[in-house]
């Protein structure tokens, strides 16, 4: 009879059910279908290659303090735990799927009184099954659905571990990059510091001698301080960076990986391309997070539609009984028992449809969150576009002004010492020229920051770095 049972509601379990699940369509994005390219930029919509981080990083010593940060970061560390968690919830969640099945061995011995007061024969009996205890046949699919929320939930949690790993690698880049600005920074204020102590210690010279003012002399003073405060501030500017990037890394890093200055770095970025269609920013993971939101939102309906279906629960078990131990599983008896049981929702004090309501308005709030998303996407990428096309030529105007305040340095520098001009022209060159260095500093600094904010809002190499560092789950090892 057990075998009759087992027969008849095999099909029901291994079977597929039915989902109430509504029909899932992506957004369409509300963005152009092309991202602008600035003045510099054409009109090709490219498709962006996905670049390993070990190939968009050219230099070494930038490579192996990315590699440190990947393996020593806790923010990817946490990011990673929270893929576990939603990893184990899903497992947890789809178990409810399968019946749990238990095995259960009973014994009894026993001898009793009868109505006189004579003792009966010793009695016995043994008893081993098998069952399922309270099984729901998910004929409707909430537990499906269920199922298929957990899993979107656990997807979305890996895109976020790749959105921070991709906003790691780029601002380990910049803070990088920053010591190096500062490290030349403060070795431009102190060349100028002690440029302008030479030039103070000439001019009070000239004074005592009648050639100066008292003017002249103050003058000279105060390019001197100013040079001398700037090298104070830069120093703690300089500290200040290599303690962010500490920080990125998750530990100290070596002096011998980190740059002396910004002039010297030269390309330490792969040069990414300006054109690309804005469809490469549907494969951003803090985009695809959205989405995977969004489906497990529309999964959560499905489920809250099948609590106004019934639902039926199965208890069933079946073994062998005897009254001798030895004879247990040679000469026992078959026992069993099935039991069936449907659960009606007739009423519910309106919690199913509240819960319905629920369900499908968190879908609408997550479709907002997607196209937000998306949007968000297009402006980053569109401003650093817009950035890159006229980088180059500020650059290049920028290292013009610096070399033409050289030279008027130089020029006005040599006329004071033939006497030909004042101190003031001298004055105003050697400010000129220190402006003009701290400016191309800066534009060299933002035209590394610039290169690695593309990389990010690119979306990066994930695509091509399923199996990379830091050891993010693929979603093609699980199935749903």
């Amino acid at each position: 009879m057990l075998q009759r049972v087992m027969m008849l509601t095999l099909p029901l379990l291994l079977t597929g059910c039915l989902s109430l699940d509504p029909h899932y369509q992506r957004p369409a994005a509300p963005v152009p279908a092309n991202l602008p390219q600035g003045e510099a930029g054409g009109n090709r919509a490219l498709s962006y290659p996905d670049v390993a981080w070990r190939d968009y990083v050219q230099d070494a010593r930038l490579r192996q303090v990315v590699a440190l940060g990947l393996n020593g970061s806790r923010d990817l560390r946490e990011a990673i735990a929270n893929i576990a968690s939603a990893r184990a919830l899903y497992g947890e969640q789809r178990s409810a799927l399968f019946p749990t099945i238990n095995a259960t061995a009973d014994g009894s011995r026993g001898r009793a009184l009868t109505g006189s007061g004579n003792a009966t024969a010793l009695s016995q009996s043994y008893e081993a099954a098998a069952g399922v205890s309270a099984f729901e046949l998910d004929l409707f699919g909430k537990n499906a659905s269920l199922s298929r929320a957990a899993f979107e939930t656990y997807l979305a949690n890996s895109e976020a571990a790749k959105s921070t790993r991709l906003t790691l690698i780029a601002d380990i880049v910049t803070d990088w990059v920053a010591v190096a600005a500062e490290r030349s920074n403060l070795a431009v204020a102190q060349q100028t510091m002690a440029s302008a102590k030479r030039s103070l210690d000439v001019t009070r010279n000239n004074q005592q001698h009648g050639i100066a003012s008292l003017v002249d002399v103050a003058s000279a003073e105060t390019v001197y301080q100013q040079a001398r405060s700037d090298a104070a501030s830069y120093a703690t500017s300089a500290a200040q960076a290599k303690n962010a990037l500490d920080l990125a890394v998750g530990q100290s890093v070596p002096e011998s990986l980190l740059p002396s200055g910004i002039e010297a770095l030269g390309g330490i970025m792969r040069d990414l391309p300006a054109g690309v269609s804005s469809q490469v920013l549907l494969k951003r993971p803090d985009v695809l997070q959205a989405e995977h939101n969004l489906k497990s939102a529309n999964a959560n309906i499905g489920s809250a539609r099948a609590a106004f279906f019934p639902s039926i629960s199965l208890t069933a078990s079946g073994g062998v009984g005897s009254g001798e131990l030895s004879s247990l599983f040679s000469h026992g008896a078959g026992v069993w028992s099935f039991a069936p049981s449907i659960s009606l929702p007739i009423f519910s004090g309106g919690y199913n449809t509240a819960q319905l309501n629920y369900t499908q308005a968190q879908k609408d709030l997550y479709v907002a969150t997607y196209e937000k998303a998306v949007q968000t996407a297009f402006q980053e990428t569109a401003d650093a576009l817009a950035r890159k096309a006229t980088l180059q030529e500020q650059l290049a105007a920028q290292t013009g002004y610096v070399a033409a305040a050289q030279q008027y340095y130089r020029l006005a520098e040599l006329r004071y010492r033939q006497g030909v001009d004042s101190y003031l022209t001298l004055l105003d060159a050697q400010r000129t020229l220190y402006t003009a260095q701290q400016a191309l500093i800066a534009a060299q600094q933002t035209a590394y920051d610039n290169q690695a904010t593309l990389y990010k809002v690119l979306g990066g190499g994930v695509a091509a770095e399923r199996q990379g560092d830091g050891v993010i789950a693929d979603k093609t090892t699980l199935s749903r």
